[in-house]
């Protein structure tokens, strides 16, 4: 066998061997029996962030839709000068939960350890329910509130205590859909008996 086939054998193993990270959505974004069924490692994941922190699976999954469409590696578009010139990302918000560069290093330091990873699903997942308890402590917002929580996620927490949301007609519409998402998944997955 020659020494290209060879190297070709072995970057066919290591390119198997990926682990549980996903570049792209599951097929069908709008069944919540579909999504995990698709991918068995997100409900464990859920599963483990509402058990650790109460907050709902299809609330946690409501929110990754809207904020990354399930796709690990999600990121905010660039910005362009003069309509060309690429100069950078929107934000720093990388992975399932977009977290912000800052935000992520936060939890890193008191929750989360130095190997969380923003595009692993168990990592962003427990980020996001450590996230919304200090949401819970800092503003007051129940932990079951999907609309007031997305917007305390979206803005920050003091953005949501100043209110920075109520001038943002297009944020309010957004945060009324993750709220409807979380019910439509809420219903879909105690269809299938997920729930």
């Amino acid at each position: 066998m020659s020494s290209f086939f060879r190297a070709m054998a072995l970057m066919l193993v290591l390119g198997s061997c990926g682990g549980s990270s996903h570049n792209s959505a599951p097929r069908n974004l709008d069944d919540a029996c579909s999504i995990v069924s698709e991918r068995p490692e997100y409900l464990r994941a859920f599963r483990a962030v509402e058990r650790k922190y109460g907050v709902p699976v299809p609330s946690l999954m409501a929110i990754i839709y809207q904020e990354s469409k399930f796709i690990s590696n999600n990121r905010p578009p660039h910005r362009y000068a003069l309509g060309v010139i690429p100069v950078g990302r929107q934000s720093s918000a990388v992975g399932y939960s977009q977290a912000l560069d800052a935000t992520w290093r936060e939890y890193q330091d008191s929750a989360g350890g130095s190997r969380a990873n923003r595009q692993n699903i168990r990592d962003a997942t427990d980020f996001m329910g450590w996230y919304m308890v200090q949401t819970v402590d800092e503003t007051g917002v129940p932990i079951h509130d999907t609309r007031n929580q997305y917007l305390a996620y979206h803005d920050g927490r003091s953005g949501y205590m100043r209110g920075t949301w109520r001038s943002k007609s297009w944020l309010i519409r957004v945060a009324g859909e993750v709220e409807a998402r979380a019910v439509m998944y809420d219903v879909q997955l105690r269809s299938c008996r997920k729930r």
